[in-house]
């Protein structure tokens, strides 16, 4: 440049940088519009734009509109032999429509969705509508409250986008993760954070109580049953709770694992209606510092086993009270959650290595991986008629009513499986342990039957409520 070297040098340096900068900004605006027309092929290209990402993952991300038809307020004299004929109308409401909004991930092209539970469970209209505005009806084909998770099958869909699975390693704290869903109902929204938790696991978020991912990736009322995504586009987890004092996103969200998600998919793919998990038969709890100390261990670490049901398999393989179980499958255990959920990937069937420390010496064994037995029979009654525990459904308590109504490992006698009708005005509810009728001792869901048919009109029934001993009185 002419002259250039006679200008001061105070002139001279911004110059020099401005060029340097115009020819940095030249070969950017050149090689972006390339990048961004292809699949990133490194990290250093993942941070200029997830828009291919995106691209891929978005069509296989719906929004769910559900509508639940809530019955109106019966009259509290609905049924009564004598005052239902005068107070027929008395206290009732009309049934009125409430709608939950939500969002799902497709995952066969034929058509099945994963959502969560807390978004469908109780629906008895279901709409789903894809990114490219096709909409279809759906009903739910297998649905498990337990992991906060609902499989559904779209009505004549075929040919869907469909979002694969992340198979093999788990996410990595620190790790880069996109959540997409349909916050508010303002449309899908595509929202970017970092895998900020691992093995949550010691709480309890929306309906589902187990093993969470957490992340600060951005999750509001609507991403529910959303996906969360890694920088290749694979199904990470089921974006299912927020922590938040004020109902929107504060940075700490939780989704269900991919592994978890697979295997419930995998058992509706299966035609089964009901996750089935393996069943252990164990109560325990996480070891911390003082349990760690008081048994003599080098640091805290795995559960600790505090009860074992006589048909627990892993009784069986030759576990007792207060061994502590380190992993399972190499896979380490800190939490009774935790060990639900490898369960759970696993699913019945086959066996699993354990690792467990007894006296404070390692030891290994392989357990069973078995569906709760139904040993007894549960021998199920139900009361009909026109007789005081009119809507009662009693059964025998086995590991399988155990397991599925939640009861103590110690339970035993005939429990209250549903409850309607008669006996639910009278206060039975469901998980009640009936211990006695009108004074005469319940032992087996017969002996139901039989004081249901007692001729009186004053009752009393003795049952067992959370551990509680409870005395119901009403007439008849």
């Amino acid at each position: 440049m002419p002259g250039f070297a006679r200008l001061p040098a105070f002139i001279r340096l911004p110059v020099v940088l401005a060029c340097a900068g115009a020819a940095f900004l030249l070969s950017v605006s050149v090689s972006a519009p390339l990048r961004a027309e292809t699949v990133p092929a490194s990290r250093a290209d993942i941070s200029l734009t997830f828009a291919p990402v995106v691209r891929a993952s978005a069509p296989a991300v719906v929004n769910i509109y559900a509508r639940q038809v809530v019955e109106g307020r019966r009259s509290p004299f609905a049924g009564d032999p004598f005052f239902d004929q005068f107070f027929r109308d008395f206290g009732q409401t009309a049934p009125r429509v409430r709608n939950s909004l939500g969002s799902g991930v497709i995952v066969s092209d034929s058509g099945l969705v994963v959502t969560n539970y807390h978004v469908v469970g109780a629906a008895t209209e279901i709409t789903v509508v894809l990114n490219d505005r096709r909409e279809y009806s759906a009903r739910p084909v297998l649905a498990d409250e337990q992991s906060d998770l609902a499989v559904l099958r779209l009505a004549g869909a075929e040919g869907l986008p469909v979002l694969p699975f992340r198979a093999g390693d788990e996410p990595e704290v620190g790790e880069l993760v996109l959540a997409i869903g349909n916050p508010f109902g303002i449309g899908q929204t595509v929202s970017m954070g970092i895998v900020s938790g691992l093995a949550r696991s010691a709480l309890s978020v929306g309906d589902g109580r187990g093993y969470f991912i957490q992340t600060d990736a951005a999750i509001n009322p609507g991403n529910s049953g959303g996906a969360l995504v890694d920088t290749e586009g694979r199904l990470v987890g089921i974006n299912t709770a927020i922590m938040s004092a004020s109902g929107s996103s504060s940075g700490v969200g939780f989704a269900i694992p991919a592994p978890l998600v697979r295997a419930v998919v995998a058992q509706a793919e299966a035609g089964e209606d009901a996750f089935v998990r393996p069943w252990a038969g164990v109560t325990g709890q996480g070891v911390d510092a003082g349990l760690a100390e008081s048994m003599g261990l080098p640091r805290p670490e795995g559960v600790v086993l505090v009860d074992l049901h006589p048909a627990s398999p892993f009784r069986a393989a030759g576990l007792l009270s207060g061994d502590v179980i380190l992993s399972l499958d190499g896979a380490p255990v800190n939490t009774p959650q935790e060990i639900l959920f490898r369960l759970s990937v696993r699913g019945p069937g086959g066996e699993a290595a354990l690792n467990y420390l007894r006296d404070g010496a390692g030891r290994e064994t392989r357990v069973a991986l078995i569906s709760p037995p139904e040993d007894p029979p549960r021998d199920t009654q139900e009361i009909t008629g026109r007789v005081a525990l009119a809507g009662l459904a009693v059964a025998r308590i086995n590991p399988a009513v155990i397991a599925e109504l939640d009861l103590p490992l110690s339970a035993e006698g005939v429990v209250a499986l549903s409850v309607g009708g008669l006996a639910a005005r009278a206060g039975f509810r469901p998980g009640d342990i009936l211990l006695a009728v009108n004074g005469a001792r319940i032992e087996t869901p017969q002996d139901v039957a039989a004081a249901a048919r007692a001729n009186t009109r004053r009752w009393e029934a003795d049952v067992l409520r959370d551990g509680r001993a409870l005395r119901l009185r009403f007439t008849f």
